[in-house]
């Protein structure tokens, strides 16, 4: 085991997405992480598809949403319901640094895995639970999903064509970036917390709530109506403060300008042949910009369907005017520069063979972030852990097995 938390071990007791997203991250930092899974059906993504990434003689396969959250993890079924199964837990937790969970308030308390009395096994216990509202409050018992919280939280609100347009209405973004976000949060909570402990010896509860996540992550757009009680809306591609920032057609497709102040502006104009509009008091400055987008964005659209998308972007790039395609999937993964950052990465599975992932994107020098284990079959590392972990003896594992308390 090698990087900045290979002294770690890691309880993942989550399923979905926010959960496995901080466990996966921490295992892409070295911790070993281990995926504590129901036995016979697992986390819930592990049926989410088609589509499927099948081995080669079919005898197996992973769902490609499984796939997204769960590499560099080892999977434990056990049943949580049977009082063995929590005595497992308790032998686990013994010996580890750090639980995350995902279960409904107080759905761990019932099972006596709960904060509260696995301290008291492990004082020095990192206890992160993630939920959808968080642990009080009057919505505290509401299940929550990301699609949801992106509709209460106020993203939908700010998300989508503007009414009176074409395809107007609320839209949510094209991945749980919701879940995402808390993943991240939950993350960071839990690096604190062992930075905390390192330093006095105290393990601590970490709590992260889908809800209150994208409330902060609403950034610039909160502030917009913190500062002036008016609540912004959708503006499609467009930008609340810049102007222009939003996608512009051309002969060919689209592209997207992100033009940041007024020198870039002014040479934006050069290029597409109107250096007039850098001098005109309604467009010269970012404020005039914003004031009078109405008029300033049917003139560059007007402009910009006169080249392809590639003339565009070389010319503008040249001239230091920030500008990009709008690239599908199969682009993304083709572009020079995602390859050359390692984001397309791909781990190897005794079963499955070669299975793509995407890259983590944090760069550490000294300790790198690894991609050692494709994401498991369910209860594909039960009797290694036990064995190493719990120190249970083959036998005690086979009769385990047997009585339907771990698979």
């Amino acid at each position: 085991m090698t990087g900045a938390l290979s002294h770690l071990r890691v309880l993942d007791l989550s399923r979905v997405l926010a959960g496995p997203w901080a466990g996966q991250i921490l295992g892409d930092l070295g911790a070993e992480v281990i995926k504590i899974e129901r036995p016979k059906s697992g986390d819930d993504t592990r049926s989410w598809g088609p589509p499927y990434l099948q081995g080669a003689d079919g005898n197996a396969d992973l769902s490609a949403y499984f796939l997204t959250a769960n590499r560099n993890k080892q999977s434990l079924a056990v049943d949580i319901a049977h009082p063995e199964g929590q005595e497992l837990i308790r032998k686990l937790v013994a010996e580890s640094d750090v639980i995350l969970e995902n279960f409904k308030v107080g759905g761990l308390k019932r099972y006596g895995l709960d904060y509260e009395s696995l301290k008291r096994i492990n004082p020095k216990l990192i206890y992160c639970s993630i939920t959808g509202f968080g642990q009080d409050g009057p919505y505290a018992n509401r299940p929550g999903y990301d699609f949801l919280i992106q509709a209460m939280g106020g993203l939908m609100s700010i998300t989508g064509q503007p009414d009176g347009e074409p395809g107007a209405g609320p839209m949510k973004v094209g991945v749980a970036l919701t879940d995402i976000m808390t993943g991240l949060y939950a993350t960071i909570g839990v690096l604190a917390a062992l930075s905390h402990r390192d330093r006095t010896g105290e393990g601590q509860y970490v709590e992260a709530a889908l809800l209150d996540v994208q409330v902060a992550c609403l950034a610039n757009q909160a502030m917009n109506y913190l500062t002036t009680g008016q609540a912004p809306g959708r503006m499609g591609n467009a930008h609340p403060n810049i102007v222009p920032y939003q996608d512009f057609p051309t002969a060919d497709g689209n592209m997207v300008l992100t033009v940041g102040n007024d020198e870039q502006f002014a040479r934006l104009c050069d290029v597409l042949g109107h250096p007039e509009w850098a001098s005109d008091e309604r467009f010269a400055t970012n404020r005039a910009r914003v004031a009078n987008r109405k008029e300033l964005i049917p003139r560059l659209r007007q402009a910009t369907v006169m080249r392809s998308t590639q003339e565009w972007v070389q010319v503008l790039e040249r001239s230091g005017v920030p500008c990009g395609p709008v690239n599908t999937l199969d682009q993304v993964f083709e572009d020079p520069q995602v390859l050359a950052r390692g984001m397309k990465q791909s781990v190897q599975h005794p079963l499955l063979g070669d299975v793509p992932t995407v890259g983590n994107p944090i760069r550490l020098k000294l300790t790198p972030v690894s991609y050692r284990t494709a994401p498991p079959l369910l209860g594909e590392q039960s009797k290694q852990v036990l064995e190493r972990v719990a120190g249970l003896s083959p036998g005690e594992i086979a009769s385990l097995r047997e009585r339907g308390v771990i698979s």
